[in-house]
């Protein structure tokens, strides 16, 4: 079809993937909830990336990279897998204002920052990457 003038070429028709929000877990947002060691929280259930979260924040607070870093990057991934399991084909919305999601946004977060620090500044810019295309207003403070 020609465009004369005046004419617009259309958008794009196609809808952009559905966002992905992760199911609840309710037994170890319980266990959170109580206030048990995110240790034993991610030794109970080592899927439930907001308990990686909470070791790497708490690593990062504490000054220790490298322990950020494994906290994040094994959050990341256990995040990535349950993301898969939940329909998301590696791009894509992840709201971060959804609480099952959140654990793992913020593993990227911390896996990014422990990242620039350890002087791994590819990986930093594929994972701030990710994060804003996840969803670009995340705010890493948001987990909870």
């Amino acid at each position: 079809m020609t465009y004369g003038p005046g004419m617009t070429m259309p958008g794009n028709l196609l809808p952009g993937p559905q966002p992905v929000r992760l199911p609840a877990n309710p037994e170890a947002d319980g266990a959170a909830a109580r206030g048990e060691a995110p240790s034993v929280v991610a030794a109970a259930h080592p899927a439930y990336p907001a308990a990686w979260a909470a070791l790497a924040v708490e690593a990062a607070a504490g000054g220790r990279t490298m322990e950020a870093y494994a906290y994040g990057r094994t959050g990341y991934h256990r995040g990535l897998d349950s993301l898969r399991k939940n329909g998301w084909k590696g791009y894509g919305p992840v709201p971060g204002d959804h609480p099952g999601n959140r654990g793992f946004l913020t593993c990227v977060a911390v896996l990014a920052d422990a990242a620039a620090e350890i002087g791994e500044d590819d990986e930093a810019r594929r994972l701030v990457d990710l994060l804003r295309e996840c969803d670009p207003s995340f705010d890493p403070g948001q987990l909870g």
